[in-house]
């Protein structure tokens, strides 16, 4: 099973996903997409990188996506390590900035509550 994780509000309205020692990323135009229009989104995370020259590479990869739910009442988050749910009211204070973070709730593949 996998373990809960974290949203939170970040820097320039980008929201930060925290899941075990993973970091995501969700970028606030792909937000907007998200929470105006229903559209499915990127998850992103940044690798970096020191090459043995001393050189900082940063490379940004799409790792998961996130949608509403058929409902339109929680927000699911898909990524390399786990699928997760958050009610939408929390993932909007959030995005708003009005909660500083939010836990994510593991969505267990074939259990309806």
């Amino acid at each position: 099973m996998t373990e809960p994780g974290t949203l939170s509000h970040g820097t320039g309205g980008a929201l930060h996903i925290s899941v075990d020692a993973e970091k995501y990323r969700i970028e606030p135009e792909d937000l907007r997409n998200l929470l105006f229009y229903g559209r499915v989104i990127p998850i992103c995370e940044d690798r970096s990188r020191t090459t043995p020259g001393g050189i900082l590479v940063s490379e940004i990869s799409i790792e998961g996506h996130a949608a509403m739910n058929a409902s339109g009442k929680a927000v699911m988050l898909h990524t390399r390590v786990g699928s997760y749910i958050i009610p939408l009211i929390s993932f909007q204070r959030v995005a708003r900035g009005e909660a500083i973070s939010a836990p994510l709730f593991p969505l267990v593949p074939g259990v309806t509550a």
